[in-house]
């Protein structure tokens, strides 16, 4: 990370919301429901190996969290309630979908509903 951009000053995992809020040095907070984390996963099995392999991940309404760790100093690994915990969610990856939230979460639910798919499990 580059000496520009914000750090998060503290991160907070609401189990019973089924939230991920995080404080950055700006003064920005987002706070991040679990599934458009855990269906935005930055993992392999979710992002794929290369350009359009993105796996369209439903049936994740209820997700919750089962704890985070940190990787180094420029990440957390967050461990969710389906056993996933192979995404590593750098801080600018969590800075972007905060800010991006409202349209990644629109266009998840189109592709969820051409896809004939349910955010139900």
């Amino acid at each position: 990370m580059n000496g520009t951009k914000p750090w998060p000053v503290e991160i907070r995992i609401k189990t019973t919301e089924k939230l991920l809020e995080i404080d950055f040095e700006d003064g920005k907070t987002f706070s991040l429901p679990a599934e458009l984390l855990r269906v935005e996963s930055p993992s392999a099995e979710v992002q794929g190996h290369g350009v359009n392999q993105k796996t369209l991940v439903s049936g994740r309404k209820h997700i919750g969290f089962l704890g985070t760790e940190p990787v180094g100093h420029y990440a957390i690994r967050i461990q969710f309630d389906d056993m996933h915990d192979s995404g590593i969610y750098s801080w600018d990856y969590l800075r972007y979908l905060g800010e991006k939230q409202s349209e990644i979460w629109q266009s998840y639910l189109k592709a969820l509903a051409q896809a004939g798919l349910s955010r139900d499990p």
